[in-house]
């Protein structure tokens, strides 16, 4: 069964986010060794990022910045603020001084709930309404827990009306990754489960698209 499609970018229409692109995902769960998935995902976030700003096309880039002291179990302390751990990576540092970029540094796994603020507003949301911004292209790390969760609540809050004039929600699979915890590692280490990473990224893309998100697999320009 074919899951993905092509996709057409009309700069009218689709803009793109980059979710939590860091230079490591966590202590246990950073590859060791080069990983092509992610490689892949790094090259392709680059790519795309490059596109978008050479045509002036607003990028929302979220990063993993969480507090020492305010768990999410069950991961352990990652991307702790104020480390090199909560940084983009360096193939994509550029990003950093790009006026239509926007940089959030979110405390939480989910995106969208990690672009609260404090006044119960929301940067995520205001930022597709300053834009007018009618489908979004999904990039990231992890497919199948940041990736999703964003595109969880975001296509949730879409149906409530609380994002219009969003539509579509479009997740790009190469531009997605996840990462590889062996089982015999994941039994040798403390309170770790094993995450097989080419199963976890396609049920990563498989329960966005269940819940709605348009996954494909190309992207081109008009």
């Amino acid at each position: 069964m074919n899951w993905f499609v092509g996709c057409l970018i009309s700069p009218s229409v689709l803009l793109t986010f980059v979710g939590s692109l860091l230079s490591f995902i966590i202590d246990w769960q950073a590859p060791r060794q080069p990983d092509e998935q992610i490689a892949r995902m790094v090259d392709e976030s680059d790519k795309l990022c490059r596109v978008f700003c050479d045509k002036k096309w607003p990028i929302y880039a979220l990063l993993d910045t969480h507090h020492p002291d305010i768990p999410e179990p069950p991961y352990p302390p990652h991307c702790i603020a104020g480390t090199d751990e909560a940084k983009l990576v360096p193939e994509l540092a550029w990003l950093e001084k790009e006026p239509n970029v926007t940089l959030r540094c979110k405390d939480c796994i989910d995106g969208f709930l990690g672009s609260m603020e404090k006044d119960g507003s929301n940067l995520f949301v205001d930022w597709v309404k300053t834009n007018e911004i009618r489908r979004i292209l999904v990039l990231g790390i992890c497919t199948d827990i940041c990736v999703l969760d964003f595109v969880c609540s975001t296509l949730s809050a879409r149906n409530r009306g609380f994002l219009r004039p969003l539509e579509d929600v479009i997740v790009y699979s190469r531009g997605c990754a996840t990462y590889d915890l062996p089982t015999h590692i994941a039994r040798a280490a403390k309170d770790a489960v094993a995450h097989p990473q080419d199963l976890m990224h396609h049920i990563g893309l498989y329960l966005a698209m269940g819940r709605g998100a348009k996954v494909v697999s190309e992207v081109s320009f008009e």
